[in-house]
Order: C-alpha cells, then sequence, then structure tokens
C-alpha cells in the first residue's frame, strides 16, 4: 500500500464530515459563506490542517477563523462520534488565499488586455 494514501482517504472522509457539520449542526453567524476547499492530514492521522474559502474582505475571514475555532470542540466531538476512528485528529483550520489570488491574477490580466488593445 502506497505510503499516505490511507491519510488521503481518511482525510477526504473528515472533510466531507465537517462540511456537513457546517450545513446543517452549526449556526454560527460568522460562519455564513464559508466553504470548505481542502484538508492537509498528516500520515499518521493526528493532524489535520483543514482550509476555507470566504467571500467578503479579509475581516470576514477573520470572524470566519474565529467561528470556527470556537466549534472546533464540538467538530472534534462530532467526528468522535460519526467516523471510526482510533484517534481524532487535531484541527487546525487555514484561510485559504487561491480563489483571492486567482480573482487578482484575472483582474491583473484583463487590465494587460486591455491595455493592449488600445
Amino acid at each position: 500500500m502506497l505510503q499516505g494514501k490511507r491519510a488521503t482517504r481518511v482525510g477526504e472522509q473528515i472533510l466531507r464530515f465537517v462540511a456537513e457539520l457546517l450545513m446543517t449542526r452549526i449556526r454560527d453567524p460568522r460562519l455564513k459563506g464559508v466553504t470548505l476547499t481542502g484538508i492537509n492530514l498528516s500520515n499518521d492521522l493526528k493532524n489535520a490542517r483543514i482550509f476555507f474559502s470566504v467571500l467578503g474582505s479579509k475581516e470576514a475571514a477573520k470572524q470566519a477563523l474565529t467561528g470556527l475555532d470556537s466549534a472546533k470542540g464540538f467538530i472534534k466531538r462530532e467526528l468522535g462520534s460519526g467516523l471510526k476512528l482510533r484517534n481524532i485528529p487535531d484541527i487546525i483550520f487555514d484561510h485559504d488565499q487561491t480563489l483571492e489570488t486567482g480573482n487578482r491574477l484575472e483582474q491583473l490580466f484583463k487590465k494587460i488586455q486591455d491595455d493592449e488593445k488600445e
């Protein structure tokens, strides 16, 4: 079996489970518009870094991070009861800035294209 393959499968299950929790059970207004974009689970399944994005300003991202951190205990408890894992990983939430970076690059390319037309 390939190294890390189990971590990839379990990480995908954790990500789906947490996304489902966000949509159905967690009603924190700070988490409105939060989308989970990925997970990086260590090979020993003890540490999980879950990436999220949120539309809006940097202040909205900070509020979402605060909301996710406050819900971390509930999320870990639900993971323990919902998934059959020996150990529940420590969760770290991290803001994924790739959407904003891509949007900014797209605007720059459009500006360059418009400048070339003139």
